[in-house]
């Protein structure tokens, strides 16, 4: 046991301090100093929270809510609740950097509508979590604040580009996080830190913070935490629609609230595992994965090999065609100053420039080939009610390092070419899951996707929530870092 015991607070589940701070059995102010010195310990151990508010600022806000509460005044579950936003997404008058150089001093006269809900929802922010340089790669290290670590090695990553918001969550230092997710952002960090993330359906919760509204389609808000049930009801205040968001999906977000429990006898699932050999994989993840099965078949399911009829090489050329482009527009007009150039990494160059060199043509070709993808998926749906591949091809690695150079001897072609097992889950615009399946000798977690139907949001945390039950690995293994 430590000398100086962790709070209880900062140890309970979500939903549970919500609880506690609706019936009035503690006070925000009390929740507010007990994260506030959790994270002045902690933080350190791992760089997970960034642009952290002043403490008095944070405590008067905490009063209000305690005030409000007096008065009879609910504004929801996160009532509140201390929040970091993600470093991507706008909050008006906290700094905004993206990770870059550029964007140092950038502080946003709005919020994103995530952020507006999260709000709303009661919730207080205090700061930011680290993210790679506008969130191109997974692995969470920017120039401003330097790389975030694993909460169970903090000489290894952390994952990205919700790196800074898994291992928050991990230590106890947030009692939920957001993320974004365009190339496994929400799930490869949450595998590599043992927590839950959700990449929700395409549209699920609104975004306006891209220039485009209808083309920029491949990366998404969603929920991360440490059970799943606080994943869904993070969930409910992101999700439903907003006009500024015209493809967002109309469904209210308080769908979410219901309860998570279902009887899952006769479910079949599907195992995608390596792509039948396609995809290099570390020693040990498919094992790892694969004795995950026993706890699915506890619950009922029946797990069988399937694979697609679809050749994984014409994958990832959409991807790589739809991320140039996407990112050559977002970014194409900071390359375009000789100046800002100078202070774009390497990788964000390499996707401009190639971003540059397409035609209409070959963008019309990518988004068919990835409209060829989901037509595969769906037959697949026609026999699988889920599927299940691993959330990474490696385990937590040096944070000093920016990207593997290869897995297992298999030489890898590009910065992001080691998370290629995410695309999958990403082209379909389907909704997945990282659920966690234990760890390898030298301790460091892996995680496993399920992947459901369209819109199938709701499903796939059940099947979540029901895993999570029977596997219970959060609460089997805690970060090691908190008890030292």
């Amino acid at each position: 046991m430590t000398s100086n015991p962790i709070s209880e607070l900062v140890l309970l589940q979500a939903h549970e301090l919500a609880e506690r701070i609706r019936s009035r059995q503690v006070s925000c102010r009390e929740v507010m100093q007990a994260y506030l010195s959790h994270i002045e310990r902690f933080n350190p151990c791992v760089n997970a929270v960034v642009s952290l508010q002043a403490p008095q600022d944070m405590l008067a806000q905490a009063d209000q809510r305690d005030a409000e509460l007096a008065r009879g005044e609910y504004r929801g579950w996160m009532h509140g609740l201390p929040h970091a936003i993600k470093d991507l997404s706008l909050t008006k008058g906290i700094l905004t950097t993206l990770g870059s150089p550029l964007y140092k001093d950038f502080v946003p006269e709005r919020d994103g509508i995530m952020v507006e809900r999260i709000k709303a929802a009661g919730a207080i922010i205090i700061g930011k979590t680290n993210t790679p340089e506008f969130g191109l790669g997974s692995q969470s290290y920017n120039p401003l604040f330097g790389a975030t670590g694993c909460a169970f090695d903090p000489t290894k990553t952390a994952g990205g580009s919700s790196g800074g918001a898994a291992a928050a969550l991990a230590m106890h230092l947030l009692p939920v996080a957001d993320g974004s997710d365009m190339m496994g952002s929400l799930r490869n960090p949450a595998a590599f830190n043992n927590i839950v993330g959700f990449r929700p359906s395409q549209g699920r919760v609104p975004f306006d913070d891209s220039a485009d509204l209808f083309f920029d389609q491949l990366g998404y808000e969603g929920p991360m935490a440490r059970s799943v049930r606080d994943a869904a009801l993070l969930l409910s205040v992101q999700a439903g629609a907003d006009p500024r968001a015209p493809l967002s999906i109309n469904e209210p977000g308080s769908v979410f609230t219901a309860p998570l429990e279902r009887d899952f006898k006769g479910t079949r699932l599907g195992w995608l595992g390596d792509l039948n050999g396609y995809l290099p994989m570390e020693n040990g993840i498919l094992a790892l994965c694969e004795q995950a099965f026993a706890d699915f078949k506890s619950l009922g399911c029946h797990v069988e090999p399937a694979q697609p009829d679809f050749a994984p090489q014409q994958l990832w050329h959409s991807w790589r065609t739809l991320r140039h482009w996407l990112v050559a527009g977002s970014l194409g007009a900071l390359y375009a100053d000789p100046q800002k150039r100078a202070h774009l990494k390497p990788e964000a160059c390499w996707e401009i420039e190639n971003g540059l060199k397409l035609s209409a043509g070959d963008i019309y070709a990518a988004s068919a080939l990835r409209s060829d993808w989901y037509r595969a998926l769906s037959a697949l749906f026609e026999r699988f009610d889920y599927l299940l591949l691993p959330s990474a091809q490696v385990f937590a690695f040096d944070k000093h390092i920016h990207w593997p150079s290869a897995i297992e001897g298999v030489p890898m072609d590009t910065y992001h070419r080691w998370m290629e097992v995410v695309i999958p889950g990403t082209l379909s615009g389907c909704p997945v899951a990282n659920v966690q399946v234990g760890f390898n000798a030298q301790g460091l977690p892996m995680g496993l996707q399920i992947i459901g139907r369209h819109q199938a949001d709701f499903a796939v945390l059940q099947l979540a929530h029901a895993y999570e039950q029977a596997s219970q690995w959060f609460t089997r293994c805690p970060a090691p870092l908190l008890r030292d």
